[in-house]
């Protein structure tokens, strides 16, 4: 009877605990539900300095000292990398937010909603990446930036600028956590960085002069034209369509393609300022994001008044891309190499298969070749890059093959029904939209035009090195 007893007991009293355990876990969840643990509770204020930016939307944390990599040579006076102290980088955590907000027409006395905790630690190496994290409470979505004290400037813009965009996006929360598209936060960074009328990035001081700190400020006087570094990348490198913005590699990101991908999101989104409303639309798309399944839906449904597809941003793009240019063409072609540069637009490299299992090799085929054996939205794809690029060559070809260029783009222009009227059709909705030629017409025009182009590339002798000042000189002498 004792050990049953016990045996029944110990039952009872295992019963009880485990009932007693549950329910204060119970207790202890709902009770963080209703009074959640603060944010900034994961800073350790005893190792590290916090200081809170004037609005109070910014805290950062970061180490007493300076970095070690911020004394290599050659870093302290090189402007393209930042270095960065916790009570500085408040100040210019605020000055990017005021800017971007005065560019997507956000008063500055709009209150916000998500804190952004920025967490400084010692540079481990002059690449190291941002780290940012999105967390939501009761009282909203926080988020924590992890940051090298020294970093490029472009990656510290690039990063501030999505987080900040990331805190607009989320007031308006969804089912789902918005997806800031990468040309908006590069564009919009490269917008900022390129203003001359403030410098957003403040430095520490370098050195001390009768025990006062004393900083260098450089600064370069570019005018009004935010878009002058742009126009130096795209007058040797063409810009990128808009599918290859929409899916930025790397390397483009990292800037390791000459700054041409990063010119090109600074030339599309101040197109898109451009537009009527164009920064209202742009905050439609970034409040409206959480509630698509991505950011194509989303900034079609803001700019539906202008595109209705991205083969009409495209278009858009396109022109905006050529007017651009024509405003400052660059250096002219000498006939060489303009024959050179036709002869590479007006074909198309395209992966063939020799038999059905073999792996695809990437071959050469004519416009003509693509118009008779492509289906219609792969020949549409590469005849609309293939016009941009005509478009772009005739402010640069030699005159002797600039009529033949603007033949063969008026060729593919009308064969996609993007003629002459085309510029009435994109500004004006209700004009009829012009006709396209057709097949056959497009392929005699074409072959007719490669007939004279090699009757005009016949005549054309390689480009001769300059001659040496002492040739000139000998040749000079009687």
């Amino acid at each position: 009877m004792k050990r049953l007893a016990r045996r029944l007991f110990g039952s009872s009293l295992n019963r009880f605990l485990a009932s007693t355990i549950r329910w204060l876990n119970i207790c202890l969840f709902c009770f963080l539900a209703v009074h959640p643990l603060p944010v900034n509770a994961q800073f350790p204020s005893a190792t590290k300095n916090v200081t809170r930016s004037v609005s109070g939307q910014f805290i950062v944390a970061g180490p007493s000292g300076h970095s070690p990599m911020a004394s290599l040579p050659g870093i302290a006076t090189n402007s393209e990398f930042a270095r960065l102290e916790p009570a500085l980088l408040t100040v210019t955590a605020e000055r990017i937010k005021e800017s971007l907000w005065t560019r997507l027409g956000i008063g500055l006395t709009t209150p916000w909603r998500g804190q952004v905790f920025l967490t400084l630690h010692p540079a481990r190496s002059l690449g190291e990446r941002v780290m940012i994290v999105s967390s939501f409470s009761a009282n909203g979505w926080n988020y924590q930036v992890e940051l090298p004290d020294v970093l490029p400037r472009t990656r510290f813009m690039r990063a501030m600028t999505g987080v900040i965009l990331l805190e607009i996006a989320n007031r308006n929360p969804g089912a789902r956590t918005p997806e800031i598209p990468d040309w908006l936060a590069d564009g919009l960074s490269q917008q900022v960085l390129a203003d001359a009328r403030q410098d957003v990035i403040l430095a520490p001081p370098e050195h001390k002069v009768n025990g006062l700190a004393v900083a260098r400020l450089n600064t370069s006087e570019r005018g009004l034209d935010f878009l002058a570094n742009a126009r130096q990348v795209l007058k040797n490198f063409p810009a990128l369509t808009f599918e290859q913005l929409s899916w930025p590699s790397d390397r483009q990101i990292n800037g390791d393609d000459d700054g041409v991908y990063r010119a090109s999101t600074q030339l599309f989104v101040a197109g898109l300022l451009k537009l009527k409303n164009g920064d209202d639309k742009l905050r439609g798309m970034l409040e409206n994001l959480p509630h698509f399944y991505n950011w194509q839906t989303a900034f079609l449904t803001a700019f539906h008044e202008h595109f209705q597809s991205p083969l009409d941003v495209e278009k858009w793009w396109a022109l905006q891309v050529v007017d651009f240019v024509a405003h400052e063409p660059g250096t002219q072609w000498t006939p060489a190499i303009s024959r050179q540069k036709l002869d590479e637009i007006l074909s198309a490299q395209v992966e063939v298969r020799s038999v059905s299992n073999s792996l695809p090799s990437r071959t050469e085929v004519s416009l003509q070749a693509v118009i008779r054996n492509f289906d219609s939205a792969r020949q549409t794809a590469i005849l609309q890059t293939k016009l941009r690029d005509l478009e772009l060559a005739q402010f640069r070809v030699a005159p002797a093959l600039a009529v033949l260029t603007d033949g063969y783009r008026r060729a593919i222009a009308d064969y996609l029904g993007q003629g002459e009227g085309r510029r009435a059709t994109m500004l004006n909705k209700h004009s009829a939209p012009p006709q396209k030629a057709g097949a056959k017409e497009t392929l005699k025009k074409l072959d007719a035009l490669d007939t004279k182009r090699r009757s005009v590339e016949a005549s054309i002798q390689p480009d001769q090195p300059a001659l040496a000042p002492k040739d000139l000189r000998l040749k000079a002498r009687p």
